[in-house]
């Protein structure tokens, strides 16, 4: 059975905008600029803080890489669910986009870089509804 044919039939939607995942050490403070994004998301580890937000936001000299765009699984999703990621990574890594995820309580968000985008739009459009 296919990826697709084990999860719920997904809605996609385009978040606007470019986003950037910057990488600063581990100790490094949450800086402002990453805070003020209508979008962002913040990890830390031992190994590094890993902060993904508003490619226009933030200050020259940052280790990143920028113009990622992002779909948006609408959900909420039920914790009950299982291949959602996979289904849409299966159609992206079958097309060679790569990828970056990042999940949430209430859904997953699907990143990949601007060069992909329409690619990737067009792709995961097949397998799913895309809005935006």
């Amino acid at each position: 059975m296919s990826p697709e044919a084990q999860t719920p039939k997904l809605t996609l939607s385009v978040h606007p905008g470019a986003l950037a995942i910057c990488r600063l050490d581990p100790g490094s403070e949450i800086p402002a600029w990453a805070r003020d994004s209508s979008f962002f998301s913040i990890t830390r580890t031992a190994d590094e803080l890993s902060i993904v937000c508003d490619a226009a936001l933030v200050p020259e000299g940052v280790k990143r890489v920028s113009a990622w765009r992002a779909f948006k699984v609408e959900g909420p999703l039920d914790f009950s669910l299982t291949g959602i990621v996979s289904s849409i990574s299966g159609v992206l890594a079958a097309n060679q986009v790569p990828l970056f995820v990042i999940s949430t309580y209430d859904t997953d968000y699907i990143l990949v870089q601007e060069g992909d985008f329409l690619r990737a739009k067009e792709v995961l459009g097949r397998a799913f509804q895309v809005m935006g």
